[in-house]
């Protein structure tokens, strides 16, 4: 059995860093891409950031330089490190996992096979 398992989240001003993990338990970790996403209030989930099985990443434009994920196959986690948050990125964030997901579908919630719960960041400004 498959689980995703988000941690970091919470309540910082704008302008601060966070750091977010996901801890993976029930499938070989290293084969697999690795996806943040976020979903704020009346909108839909979107792409935030990926990190393939060959630790090349990805990111959407809104985050990119600001934004930096990363994975350590050793403790089956990925991680979502954020600076100069901004109260726009207030969201639920939530990691994913696919492990056959091919490059021109990573930035799509509907592809990825395996989802966390998901941590709320709320950044006040």
């Amino acid at each position: 059995q498959v689980q995703l398992v988000e941690s970091g989240g919470g309540l910082v001003q704008a302008g601060d860093s966070q750091r977010l993990s996901c801890t993976a338990s029930g499938l070989t970790f290293s084969r697999y891409t690795l996806g943040w996403f976020r979903q704020a209030p009346g909108k839909e989930r979107e792409f935030v950031a990926v990190i393939r099985y060959n630790s090349y990443t990805y990111y959407s434009d809104s985050v990119k330089g600001r934004f930096t994920i990363s994975r350590d196959n050793a403790k089956n986690t990925v991680y979502l490190q954020m600076t100069n948050l901004k109260p726009e990125d207030t969201a639920v964030y939530y990691c994913a996992a696919d492990q056959r997901i091919i490059l021109s579908s990573i930035r799509g919630p509907n592809n990825y096979d395996y989802w966390g719960q998901g941590t709320q960041v709320t950044v006040s400004s």
